[in-house]
């Protein structure tokens, strides 16, 4: 199954990206990182429009698509790495993870989505959270496959 993350913004070097590219490392294939940036001045509203057409421009047809959202569902490792499980026994072919912009997410993105998935109810800075997401994508991968990163 592949993997995309799709954010908001455009990474800078420093120790997210480190951490960030680590974890994906481990996985292969590794995820796919795609960023979208709107670059012209627009109000609130009109911005999380705009960044939500960007981020489902990059989704493969098909795809599931998980938005992370501090509104989102809070679950666990091990819920996480099943309901991957599911997907790919399905015969999901792609998961793309949507990661929003400075105010969030727009509209678009929410009804697209099949799960808004939360890292629990504390905002992260969004370079953290593609970290955040890559380590939980690899111990998914280590829960499925008996590796003993990920200790019960």
């Amino acid at each position: 199954m592949r993997l995309l993350i799709a954010a908001v913004g455009k990474a800078k070097a420093g120790p997210e990206q480190d951490l960030f590219r680590q974890y994906c490392r481990r996985l292969s294939p590794p995820p796919v990182l795609k960023e979208v940036e709107e670059k012209r001045p627009l109000a609130g509203p009109q911005l999380k429009a705009r960044e939500a057409e960007l981020l489902l421009a990059t989704l493969p047809e098909g795809a599931k698509v998980v938005a992370l959202d501090e509104k989102g569902r809070d679950i666990g490792s091990v819920d996480f790495a099943h309901r991957l499980r599911d997907w790919r026994d399905s015969g999901c072919q792609d998961v793309a993870f949507l990661i929003g912009g400075a105010d969030g997410h727009g509209d678009a993105v929410r009804e697209r989505a099949d799960l808004l998935l939360s890292f629990g109810r504390m905002t992260w800075p969004h370079m953290l959270v593609r970290a955040l997401l890559a380590e939980q994508l690899w111990r998914a991968h280590s829960i499925l496959t008996g590796h003993p990163y990920h200790r019960p």
